[in-house]
């Protein structure tokens, strides 16, 4: 069974980074797609950014240029550096990994004050 841990929550002023951690049992990180979502209260979740191991990545249109996904295989972990923070990037951050089916870590919380 997979098991993703999230890290790096934190709350931050607009224009701030943070990177958020996601350490992966199992083979999510040498040889699973994974991604970064985000619920905000009140609305769906929704992809931020999505990696596969031959390097392919997409963001969301509201991060790109802001947001890096990369993975270390050697730490079995995803990252999600993310810079110039917006108010409206506020929400829980989740890691997954794409077995079958998904896994899903538990959340961490992004807080960006105005």
């Amino acid at each position: 069974q997979v098991q993703l841990v999230e890290s790096g929550e934190g709350l931050v002023q607009a224009g701030g980074s943070l990177r958020l951690s996601c350490a992966a049992s199992g083979s999510c990180v040498s040889i699973r797609a994974m991604g970064w979502y985000r619920q905000a209260p009140g609305k769906q979740r929704e992809l931020v950014a999505s990696d596969s191991p031959g390097g392919s990545t997409k963001y969301a249109d509201n991060v790109k240029g802001r947001f890096t996904i990369s993975r270390n295989n050697a730490e079995s972990t995803l990252y999600l550096q993310m810079n110039e923070l917006k108010p409206e990037d506020t929400a829980v951050y989740y890691c997954m990994c794409l077995t079958f089916p998904a896994s899903w870590g538990q959340g961490t919380q992004v807080t960006v004050s105005s």
